[in-house]
């Protein structure tokens, strides 16, 4: 079904558009039952008509939840309403980091403070065999009170250590270009040089993509 301002998923109103990405596309929404506000990824019928997608999908979809750290961004419940499928997801005030960005570079003292916080969600996620893949500055907010939060693991993967069975071209919560030697998956300024090549990444990508963030934060310019 079609997915406005104003549509009702179950107990879920939709109350405005937050934006478009690989993964679908996000809606702020009042949890009429919980009365709380929630953030709703509603995922793209391809995901949707492919049973063998869609359960990857909620497998992994499943282990992200299961992380629970505060520097994560929750997600509360996978769902379906009339043909919807989609994420329910916690709704992170505050703005982004390429949002603080776009004012210059950010005094040492507070890139320190969120780049440990940032470290913590990672180590988090790569203790559970999560790798973020597109770890860069639209995907950290910073609440108002000071908290980082890492945003749309949607690009994430289980690690192979961790007995992931999805490979890179079949993994459901991955945006997929196609190249002769792999799929790309990242955005280029803060990509691994072995994602660049389409080659498999791991925790060490997202340390890559870290630094660069880490980078822009105390230089106010990209590393690359």
């Amino acid at each position: 079904m079609p997915v406005t301002i104003g549509t009702q998923l179950g107990s879920l109103e939709i109350t405005g558009f937050l934006g478009k990405g690989g993964m679908g596309e996000v809606y702020r929404a009042r949890d009429l039952k919980l009365g709380r506000e929630v953030a709703i990824k509603v995922l793209p019928e391809g995901y949707t008509n492919d049973a063998e997608l869609l359960a990857r999908f909620e497998r992994e979809a499943h282990l992200l939840a299961s992380l629970n750290h505060p520097n994560i961004a929750a997600i509360y419940d996978i769902a379906e309403w009339e043909g919807t499928r989609f994420l329910v997801l916690e709704l992170v005030p505050g703005e982004t980091l390429a949002d603080m960005l776009r004012r210059g570079a950010v005094p040492i003292d507070e890139a320190l403070v969120i780049c440990r916080q940032i470290a913590d969600a990672l180590e988090a996620a790569h203790e559970k065999g999560i790798i973020h893949r597109d770890l860069k500055p639209a995907n950290i907010k910073i609440t108002p009170d000071g908290k980082v939060k890492v945003l749309d693991f949607g690009l994430g993967k289980l690690t192979e250590a961790e007995g992931a069975s999805a490979t890179l071209s079949q993994s459901p919560t991955l945006t997929r270009r196609g190249t002769l030697e792999g799929v790309i998956l990242g955005t280029a300024a803060y990509m691994s040089p072995e994602q660049a090549r389409g080659k498999e990444a791991d925790r060490r990508s997202d340390i890559w993509s870290f630094g660069c963030v880490a980078f822009e934060l105390l230089t106010g310019k990209q590393a690359f």
